[in-house]
């Protein structure tokens, strides 16, 4: 036991309770002088508890899974301590584990939580560009997201068959400029200490630095992003290396079945839609990419017009506002890129089986999704399906997916399903493994679990648990400047207004049994899911289905 207080005052006298050891320490010590009546280290215990940063509280609310060990019985392990070199601990945690859970006394008068939301200021720059900002003076530092819309779905406005432009383009623009070679512009980047980064996902193409937020790291930093933005080096032989390793990358999929199974759901589901192929380019279209359709991309999408920018971290907004202006004055005012269509739905369900040399068969199911919407309406209808489909698929071992086709069945280590929506429609699916020969049941016994629940519907135990796990999970979304800056760019990018973040709560609050259940049974509709199965099927297994297809020489990397 000295042990344990021993660590307790190192932590009492540094107030450091920012981690679960600490707080377990304290409270599993009170309960132990308690029992002792170390009258001493009790008021020291009790007080420090209350006065800790988070609060004992927020662990109890907010992180379920570390719920049942804070809740273990401290008096009763307290009573065990002394003998624990006599017993074994094992046998002493199982016999305690089914008694009543006493209250802590540090916690009955608790102050009630209070949830303290980011600040977003929104302004202009002087080329138009919308920018959002949060200032956070915890860290010295700053985190500067510029994002375009201009990813993947944007290759074929290039050129036809240009799968892989806009991959490409955001690889090489922190591959030198035109006054700095590859290597000189990597050590600069590395002297600064600074992160740097650019990608193209489908939707967008994005633009990240983060700094430390004095003039002597942020100024250089900045000017790095500036100097690869308006003169990118692009260089031939670089391009050349760059396809010679992507493609090499691009083979290597050929053997991930979940790469190949991603790769055959996405060009059924969005058939011709852009959304269809994959960010990286296909190993048909990288070997022809070319300089040239790197800086027709930049110049085409590259573009003030087609920008939005956030920022977060220790400036003030006088300061923010120099720096936006001064990061977007090298962009070309160009064009906004056209809308993206919708894709079509599929008229009704279709099976792909790809035969895959493994043991287990690797199952994605699902179809269209919804799409980005800033009207309140949707917004709530969104937080409607949430919610549901927390319960329905729901990565965590309380869904009714993971429970019947995992635990009661034994077919699979996990499954889950969750919504992507995007600019234009994207997919809602379903994914897991199992053995081969269990696939068709397991497949049979998703969709029956699926349709019992939106036959049936969820009930209002499983509505309240998790409206609770998403309300207090909800600070962690913004609990670092990463975090804040992320939420403000996908904000920003898709044009959500402010409400999106500060209405959440009130949005899974207003969120009934009804609303759940009807919401669930308008955007899931299994009797039209794609289903696309890769593994080595077998009579006992895999029946025939619809299309049997040969694995796709170039699955997703997305």
């Amino acid at each position: 036991m000295m042990q344990i207080n021993n660590n307790l005052d190192i932590n009492l006298n540094n107030n450091n309770f920012d981690n679960t050891a600490d707080i377990y320490n304290a409270s599993t010590t009170l309960a132990y002088s308690e029992k002792h009546q170390h009258t001493k280290t009790i008021p020291k215990c009790q007080s420090t508890l209350a006065k800790s940063r988070y609060g004992v509280a927020t662990f109890l609310t907010g992180c379920s899974l570390f719920t049942a060990a804070l809740a273990l019985p401290s008096i009763a392990l307290a009573e065990q301590v002394d003998d624990y070199q006599n017993e074994d601990a094992l046998a002493v945690l199982e016999a305690t584990s089914n008694e009543p859970l006493p209250d802590l006394e540090s916690l009955e008068n608790s102050p009630e939580l209070k949830l303290t939301l980011p600040d977003i200021q929104h302004f202009q720059t002087k080329a138009g560009v919308p920018v959002a900002f949060v200032h956070s003076s915890a860290l010295p530092i700053v985190d500067v997201d510029l994002r375009f819309n201009a990813g993947s779905a944007r290759d074929n406005d290039i050129r036809p068959d240009g799968f892989g432009i806009a991959g490409m383009t955001a690889t090489m623009l922190t591959q030198g400029t035109k006054t700095l070679s590859e290597e000189d512009f990597t050590r600069a980047v590395e002297t600064l200490g600074v992160s740097l980064s650019s990608h193209a996902y489908k939707d967008m193409f994005t633009v990240s630095i983060r700094s430390l937020s004095d003039e002597q790291h942020l100024e250089p930093a900045l000017e790095l992003v500036k100097q690869m933005l308006a003169e990118p080096r692009f260089d031939d032989d670089i391009l050349a290396r760059n396809k010679a390793q992507l493609m090499v990358g691009l083979q290597q999929q050929q053997q991930d079945p979940s790469s190949v199974a991603s790769l055959a759901f996405n060009k059924a589901l969005f058939g011709d839609h852009p959304y269809a192929h994959p960010s990286s380019g296909t190993l048909e279209t990288v070997p022809t990419l070319s300089t040239q359709d790197l800086a027709d991309f930049k110049s085409r999408f590259l573009v003030a017009s087609n920008a939005s920018l956030a920022i977060t971290g220790d400036l003030t907004l006088d300061e923010a506002k120099t720096l936006a202006d001064s990061l977007t004055q090298v962009l070309p005012k160009g064009q906004p890129a056209p809308t993206l269509a919708d894709p079509k739905p599929l008229d009704a369900g279709r099976r792909i089986h790809i035969p895959f040399d493994s043991t287990q068969t690797t199952v994605i199911m699902g179809q269209l999704g919804d799409k980005r919407s800033n009207s309140a309406a949707e917004l709530q209808s969104q937080a409607n399906f949430a919610v549901g489909n927390e319960v329905l698929a729901g990565g965590d071992f309380n869904a009714r997916l993971m429970t019947e086709i995992r635990k009661n069945l034994g077919y699979t280590y996990g499954i889950s399903g969750h919504m992507a929506p995007m600019l234009a429609r994207g997919s809602y699916q379903i994914g897991f493994s199992t053995r081969n020969d269990k696939a068709d049941a397991a497949i049979d016994a998703t969709l029956a679990t699926i349709n019992s629940t939106l036959q049936d519907g969820i009930s209002d135990e499983e509505l309240q648990l998790t409206k609770d796990n998403l309300k207090n999970s909800f600070p962690m979304s913004f609990a670092s400047n990463a975090g804040i800056n992320g939420l403000l760019s996908m904000m920003n990018f898709y044009k959500l207004p402010d409400s999106y973040l500060t209405d959440y709560l009130s949005r899974i609050d207003k969120v009934d049994l009804k609303a759940a259940n009807d919401t669930l049974n308008q955007k899931i509709e299994p009797n039209k899911f794609l289903i696309v199965t890769v593994g080595n099927g077998t009579k006992d297994g895999l029946s025939p289905t619809t299309n049997t297809l040969e694995a796709d020489p170039t699955p997703s990397s997305d």
